[in-house]
């Protein structure tokens, strides 16, 4: 089992290298100098390197420690953003601008964007809901949130959209499945004769992949799973195959825990969309976002 590192071990490591010592990096995490030094000892003895030279002028970085506290950083700062999406669900107060958002866009993009926009507007209290693409555009439609965000290949007529970010499905199945030996692109009717392990009716992902093969005979199918995350451990544990975003296994990919199978014809190439109602100018903090999501992306 894995032992994660402490955060605030991290931060402590990061404000050794940014504040020239380790006093300066304990006072400004609110520690006590020996509890920060126990901290970065039990970090040390968790990544088997000596990350800290500790001198009678004080604390400095050793190689290695100048490189793990470069990593330091991007962990710490997705955490942040972690924190802020967060933040959205569990929002309190009367919030000045409801976000919906599709599992895919929540679980993979939200966090860095909410993080992003709370850089320049930390004043505005964010709300998040997380629904699939079909409910998200109800929930805008009913003037139940500000915008939305949805991965499905169409919007509903009476709603503004604009492209935020593009994204493909793929067809993924676990190293020992047939199709992981496969020479050959797989021929888009035996992926529709397969028994496919989905995502529910309303899913953006579901949307894409049914109209991408609705001239084909579909195999009833095999599991239907209500978030990308559930149909991924299925494929994982060897329940069968699945087409997901790229977004969802692009690490298991990297890892080789998961194979991506090509097949023979099949687009399944997609744009995610923010929507909202009129007017066509999306005004105040919602219209912000989505101005700042265009630019990032």
């Amino acid at each position: 089992m894995t032992t994660w590192p402490d955060l605030v071990a991290l931060e402590l490591l990061v404000g050794v290298d940014d504040r020239g010592g380790l006093g300066a990096a304990a006072r400004a995490a609110g520690l006590a100098q020996p509890n920060a030094t126990r901290m970065l000892r039990r970090l040390e003895r968790q990544l088997g390197a000596v990350l800290v030279r500790r001198g009678r002028t004080g604390s400095v970085l050793t190689p290695e420690g100048t490189v793990v506290a470069h990593w330091a950083r991007a962990v710490l700062a997705d955490a942040e953003r972690l924190l802020d999406a967060a933040a959205a669900l569990r929002v309190a107060q009367q919030p000045e601008l409801v976000v919906a958002a599709s599992m895919t866009v929540a679980e993979h993009l939200i966090p860095r964007w909410l993080g992003a926009f709370r850089a320049i507007r930390h004043d505005v209290q964010i709300q998040l809901q997380v629904h699939n693409s079909l409910r998200v555009c109800d929930v805008v439609a009913e003037g139940g949130c500000d915008v939305g965000f949805v991965e499905g290949p169409t919007v509903p007529d009476g709603l503004h959209s604009v492209a935020v970010a593009r994204d493909r499905l793929v067809v993924v199945v676990p190293p020992g499945h047939p199709w992981a030996r496969r020479r050959r692109p797989l021929a888009v009717t035996e992926l529709a004769a397969t028994p496919l392990v989905v995502r529910e009716e309303g899913s953006g992902t579901r949307r894409t992949l049914d109209l991408a093969l609705q001239e084909y005979d579909r195999a009833a199918p095999l599991l239907e799973l209500g978030s990308g995350a559930a149909v991924r451990t299925s494929v994982l544990g060897g329940t069968g195959p699945a087409v997901l975003s790229t977004l969802a296994v692009e690490e298991y990919l990297d890892s080789g825990r998961l194979v991506a199978v090509a097949v023979d014809g099949l687009d399944l190439q997609r744009v995610l969309r923010a929507v909202w109602r009129p007017p066509r100018a999306l005004p105040g903090p919602a219209g912000e976002l989505v101005r700042m999501i265009t630019r990032i992306r």
